[in-house]
């Protein structure tokens, strides 16, 4: 049977639309109970409390947008593209799901359900990352192809690829939503992973702001060129551990006995912050 979907890469460039015509679709209502999750679905993590909040809306007011689903062996649907929207209604005790029923090959059912979830950007950024590599992989995209597809630009696309060169630590504090991409593209800026790892630790731990962060890393250490004049040792490890502790570029500089302290601050609430942490 020949598909809007066609066959291959047929759609591929086109982005989502091409892919879901509005002409020949079959939406319906169907039983939550015979809908299955894939095993491929873009979304690892999803947020409780953001997931009750769904279900609480779906509550009122009900399902706004159908999922997408492709049929199955048994008078089943396996879910292609909506999870979060289909947990919520589980949660909201739904008993029937409003659905785009596709006659989708396994290979378009992936792509679309990439897609849909890219274009809705209510990903996190590595989930968002790792898909783009899938897409890059599973269909033999360039980033330029990708950035097409899904209505983002190619720096974008390379931004985030970025992403899957990070210790798995931090790309754990991602998935966790304890490190947002703005957090990401200021740790990318430093070199090694040791000093990328201190860092992440370091806006966790006091919550810093990106551009709390931005400014860290400007703060660290860079290798350059040439001989650089060097810093005593003892007064450069104290400058290092006040950076670390107050989240915010400091200079210490000696002369003899005497000298001084510069701590820069970039608004009036991160002064409040750093206020509280010097006065506590």
């Amino acid at each position: 049977m020949k598909t809007a979907l066609g066959k291959g890469k047929a759609a591929l460039g086109k982005g989502l639309g091409a892919l879901i015509p509005e002409q020949g679709r079959e939406v319906m209502d169907i039983e939550v109970s015979r809908v299955v999750t894939g095993t491929e679905q873009p979304r690892k993590v999803f947020n409780d409390e953001r997931l009750r909040e769904l279900s609480d809306s779906i509550k009122e007011k009900g399902i706004i947008q159908p999922v997408i689903v492709k049929r199955e062996g048994g008078g089943r649907f396996m879910l292609i593209a909506g999870e979060r929207r289909f947990r919520a209604a589980q949660m909201a005790g739904l008993r029937k799901i409003p659905a785009i029923v596709r006659e989708a090959e396994a290979e378009d059912a992936l792509e679309i359900a990439l897609i849909e979830n890219i274009q809705r950007e209510d990903l996190n950024p590595l989930e968002t990352a790792q898909a783009f590599d899938k897409l890059i992989k599973r269909f033999s995209l360039t980033q330029e192809q990708v950035s097409a597809k899904v209505g983002k630009d190619r720096a974008t696309v390379a931004n985030y690829l970025r992403l899957l060169s990070l210790p798995e630590e931090i790309k754990r504090l991602m998935q966790e939503g304890k490190l947002s991409m703005g957090h990401a593209k200021a740790i990318m800026s430093m070199e090694g992973q040791e000093q990328q790892l201190e860092a992440a630790r370091d806006i966790v731990r006091g919550g810093l702001s990106v551009r709390a962060s931005e400014k860290l890393s400007k703060a660290r250490p860079k290798k350059k060129g040439g001989a650089p004049k060097a810093k005593d040792p003892d007064v450069a490890s104290l400058e290092q551990k006040l950076i670390k502790h107050l989240g915010t570029k400091v200079a210490v500089n000696s002369k003899g006995k005497k000298g001084s302290i510069t701590i820069e601050y970039y608004s009036l609430e991160e002064l409040d912050r750093l206020l509280d942490v010097l006065l506590d």
